[in-house]
């Protein structure tokens, strides 16, 4: 085996990953700015973040099936073509239509460069050490939320739309320049259409009763963390600004960023599945406590350049959210290396298309939810019920575990 060339592989996989989701942090960031330039409303607000949605899940399976069927590597360097072309036309938007035609053409590609960056990672990592490999590898998309987070308005503000696309261009482009030169094309072609067999796979299957749950909890605690933060006091939050939030947003993806590859590196020696449930079991008691994060305000009172009067319930909510992160790290590399674990030679790309496409309805539908929760009962239950989902997602996960596969599969797996 060839060390330097092996790293070589990986890093040029990393690099992908990193590029892609600094560009879907970028124009995340920068939305509300193509919102008042193109003067949208309503509707078609709405339609903005859906084509992305769209997009991202009408292109699971398709490319799930060409990943298995023909070469990883020459379509994960296309899907950074269609990525690197959806940036040129943001650089260039002046219409609605301009706007949703480079959101389809991102949408296509993040889903392209996020399935078959994966299972070449997976594909290429050794069984032993897949989940430590997976944690790196989520560690650079942590890195990319961080910095598209805090550097895309401030580049924005410096020096306008061109700029910040023209540099989401060039680390496109070598990323797939890195992906053509020093990753290997695989060599497994599956003729058959593996979601059909992957999808009724009975380690699958169990993973799947954890993940279908779990993403009603992820979707609702991550996305109303910055709406705790700063909403009004009327409405149940902090009442603090996009400084305050931005921070700890960044927080959250700081401590994933940092323990991924040691958790991924521990469940490898100790057993993916009880990581999967000590990840999701800690998810979901962490988030039953932000309610309570107000009742410490007068804890702490510090005064901050740009951010203000720091309280204690600010505090306490970056505490929490860090340790969100910690343990969303504990779960993430163990659960995508036991689907890799059961598509690598049967078809690793659809395997963790399966995984996507599990992930979807909790993730639309569990807003929705939210926002009717938030207005009926009051901000603090949204937290509560994402922290049930979990920890019910946990349990679920570790009797079905126990009954389909025997009582020590969670240390086994």
């Amino acid at each position: 085996m060839n060390l330097a060339h092996d790293e070589l592989q990986f890093s040029s996989l990393y690099l992908t990953r990193f590029a892609a989701s600094f560009g879907f942090m970028t124009v995340l960031t920068l939305l509300p700015d193509y919102i008042s330039a193109l003067g949208a409303t309503g509707v078609t607000i709405g339609v903005f973040i859906a084509a992305l949605e769209l997009a991202r899940t009408v292109g699971i399976v398709p490319l799930g099936w060409a990943g298995d069927r023909y070469s990883k590597r020459a379509l994960l360097v296309t899907a950074l073509g269609v990525s690197v072309l959806a940036y040129l036309t943001f650089a260039g938007v002046t219409t609605v239509d301009g706007f949703l035609t480079a959101r389809v053409l991102q949408g296509l590609g993040l889903t392209g460069t996020g399935l078959l960056s994966l299972a070449l990672v997976g594909d290429l990592a050794p069984a032993d050490r897949r989940a430590n490999y997976i944690g790196k590898y989520n560690a650079f998309r942590m890195a990319a939320g961080i910095a598209g987070t805090l550097g895309a308005g401030i580049l924005y503000a410096l020096t306008g739309f061109s700029v910040v696309f023209g540099l989401l261009t060039v680390l496109l482009s070598l990323a797939a320049l890195g992906v053509y030169l020093f990753v290997d094309d695989d060599q497994t072609r599956i003729t058959t259409f593996a979601f059909t067999d992957l999808a009724v796979n009975r380690r699958i299957l169990t993973l799947t009763s954890f993940r279908a749950q779990y993403a009603v909890a992820v979707s609702l605690v991550r996305k109303w963390v910055p709406i705790f933060v700063g909403v009004s006091a009327a409405q149940g939050g902090l009442a603090y600004g996009t400084v305050v939030v931005g921070a700890v947003l960044a927080v959250e993806k700081f401590t994933n960023m940092l323990c991924q590859p040691i958790a991924g590196r521990f469940s490898d020696r100790r057993g993916r599945a009880f990581f999967v449930f000590v990840g999701g079991g800690a998810y979901g008691l962490v988030a039953l406590a932000v309610p309570f994060a107000p009742a410490l305000d007068g804890l702490v009172g510090l005064s901050l350049p740009i951010a203000g009067e720091i309280t204690g319930a600010v505090l306490v909510v970056v505490l929490l959210n860090g340790l969100l992160g910690v343990a969303d790290a504990f779960r993430e590399p163990a659960s995508m290396a036991l689907f890799a674990d059961e598509g690598k030679d049967e078809g690793i790309t659809s395997s963790f298309g399966v995984r996507s496409l599990v992930w979807k309805p909790g993730s639309v539908l569990a807003p929705l939810a939210g926002g009717w929760v938030m207005g009926r009962f009051g901000i603090e239950w949204v937290f509560f019920a994402g922290g049930l989902a979990a920890l019910a997602a946990a349990v679920t996960f570790f009797g079905v575990l126990s009954w389909q596969h025997g009582s020590h599969a969670l240390q086994q797996w």
